[in-house]
């Protein structure tokens, strides 16, 4: 009889709780919504004020019709409101996660200006300002954007405090299953709280990883997310998902919080993306060779060589500046040509200020040449390296002759981090995956610690952009970039 009232007592806590949860996050989605509207309505303000306040010569002398605009605008708001949500911008796994948001959020603006238009088309007396439309459109993306950047910034804060956090288990202790608790634990702001695994070949209670236990079997997975009120279920074992596939619909099914998530395992080695082939009635995947194809290839070829060209003739002064500060401090060559391996395998001389002595080599000791074989780098002081040289590492100066790099194809403003033909061996069954992309001058290796990470940490990043590129993704690493070098984390 105790354990009844046990049992019902636990059932009563368990749904308490999703109650609370899923009261919280409406009232998240509401917070969302409101600050997305207002935004809106501002964008369209400011648009009618940028138009027909300023007196711009661009400009004709159309009438200004204040009233008419108002009332568009309170029309176009909510209107917009209702978009976004067609465009899945108030769905929990679209939000608050990833460069995706902001494109979503572009292509909900743009869609909606392009109704607008085409109702003015259909309907001869709606008169509607051409400079209005471009400049709301304008407005209205700066705005939202700006305030959810804001808002995801007080999510962040609040992940790091405790809140806001999804219990997270995942399925499967192996080697994959841990690297995504290691990910998951050393990255708050993405809102899991992992609170330990589920495996067929450990005991329960086994300490897996930073003191995460194993909490049960996988025939037991129904029990343990029950009493462990787990939120999130990562399955990081392709071999239990063949073998437990019923036990995991069957949670799914009754277990209404639960959300399911499969962590790529095997096919995060196929980040040249895949097509479906039909053969004989038998669907196939057909490997890309490349990564990025298409429009998406012609979009980011295009931004490489124009903002290349741009840097170029913007830091030419610069560029010559620096090169006498090296010439002046050791002497020539000022150009130093590293040989690197391009996309697809392709090899190539990648341009730096030269930072080194001449005669660098002979200055190492044994030890030294030992830790730059296994690391890539000496995080002491490397006497190979000038004083001009240590300078323009600490601000990476040295590498702004990549933009000539750029402009030539073989490399592009965003990407992997650059590799020799011996680096690559640190990459094992990677680095063909490494080697589908143009190495970037910049990455999420730069912005996320540069020489400080490891050989498996930069590899982890360099996947992560190889599998969710995108034009906003690459704005995202850029305009993070500046900060990153002016705070001079991991450079030397």
């Amino acid at each position: 009889m105790s354990s009844q009232y046990a049992d019902l007592s636990s059932f009563a806590r368990s749904r308490a709780r999703l109650q609370t949860r899923a009261a919280g996050r409406r009232w998240l989605l509401v917070a969302l919504a409101a600050g997305d509207l207002l935004a809106i309505a501002a964008g369209f303000f400011l648009a009618y004020a940028l138009r027909f306040w300023t007196g711009w010569a661009i400009f004709d002398d159309a009438p200004a019709k204040p009233t008419f605009y108002l009332t568009l605008a309170e029309i176009l708001s909510p209107a917009w409101v209702v978009l976004f949500a067609c465009y899945g911008l108030y769905r929990p796994r679209n939000i608050f996660n990833g460069s995706q948001e902001y494109a979503r959020l572009f292509h909900a603006c743009t869609s909606g200006m392009f109704l607008v238009i085409f109702a003015s088309f259909l309907e001869p007396d709606l008169t509607i300002s051409r400079a209005w439309l471009l400049l709301a459109w304008v407005c209205t993306i700066v705005l939202v954007g700006s305030w959810r950047f804001g808002a995801r910034r007080i999510i962040y804060a609040l992940r790091y405090r405790g809140k806001l956090l999804e219990r997270t288990v995942i399925l499967g202790a192996n080697g994959e299953g841990r690297a995504v608790a290691r990910q998951l634990q050393e990255r708050p702001e993405g809102g899991a709280n992992v609170i330990g695994f589920i495996d067929d070949e450990r005991h329960v209670g086994e300490m897996v990883l930073h003191q995460l236990p194993v909490l049960g079997a996988s025939a037991a997975l129904q029990e343990v997310v029950e009493q462990h009120q787990v939120d999130v279920l990562i399955i990081a074992d392709p071999a239990i998902v063949r073998e437990r596939l019923p036990t995991i619909y069957g949670a799914m099914e009754t277990l209404h919080q639960l959300d399911v998530r499969l962590d790529p395992g095997l096919f995060e080695l196929l980040t040249s993306g895949v097509q479906i082939h039909e053969q004989c009635a038998v669907p196939l995947l057909a490997l890309n060779k490349s990564r990025i194809t298409g429009l998406h290839a012609l979009t980011k070829q295009g931004i490489d060589r124009i903002g290349a060209l741009v840097g170029l003739l913007l830091l030419s002064p610069l560029l010559l500046l620096l090169a006498l500060v090296v010439y002046l401090d050791s002497g020539g060559p000022i150009i130093h040509r590293r040989r690197v391996v391009g996309a697809g395998r392709q090899p190539f001389d990648a341009f730096k200020f030269r930072t080194m002595h001449r005669n660098a080599e002979t200055l190492l000791s044994d030890e030294q040449r030992e830790e730059l074989r296994r690391e890539g780098k000496l995080r002491g002081r490397d006497p190979r390296i000038t004083r001009v040289g240590s300078f323009l590492r600490r601000a990476s100066l040295d590498e702004l002759p990549q933009l000539f790099n750029v402009l030539l194809g073989q490399m592009s403003l965003v990407g992997p981090r650059m590799l020799t033909e011996a680096e690559l061996n640190h990459f094992g069954r990677w680095q063909h995956n490494l080697l589908t992309v143009r190495p970037g001058l910049t990455g999420l290796w730069q912005i996320s610690g540069r020489s400080n990470l490891s050989y498996e940490e930069r590899v982890r990043l360099d996947m992560h952009y190889i599998r969710n590129y995108s034009v906003w993704l690459d704005l995202h690493i850029i305009v993070r970039t500046l900060p990153a070098l002016i705070s001079g984390r991991g450079a030397y």
